[in-house]
């Protein structure tokens, strides 16, 4: 089903869904709008996924484990230390 809208462009927004028509890249301007709104809708739904993904990814480490920042300085020592070694880099 199609749907007829009224749409305001910029003359600078026209002008480059015109050229687009013009080379050939799009049969007709209604063509340009659709692939325009299509691609914004896939964006949108992305950037929901992603935050939904963020959103839990935040929660599990907030409420997992935890440890203290003398066990983090530590590691982070010890993980240093095996990188020099690997990379033969005196300290």
């Amino acid at each position: 089903m199609s749907v007829k809208s009224s749409i305001s462009l910029t003359d600078q927004q026209d002008a480059f869904a015109r050229s687009l028509v013009e080379n050939g890249r799009y049969s007709s301007m209604s063509s340009v709008i659709q692939h325009g709104l299509e691609l914004l809708r896939q964006k949108t739904e992305n950037e929901t996924a992603e935050t939904a993904a963020l959103r839990e990814l935040v929660a599990r480490r907030l409420n997992g484990p935890t440890i203290s920042a003398a066990e983090m300085e530590s590691r982070v020592g010890a993980m240093i230390e095996r990188k020099r070694r690997a990379a033969r880099v005196d300290s």
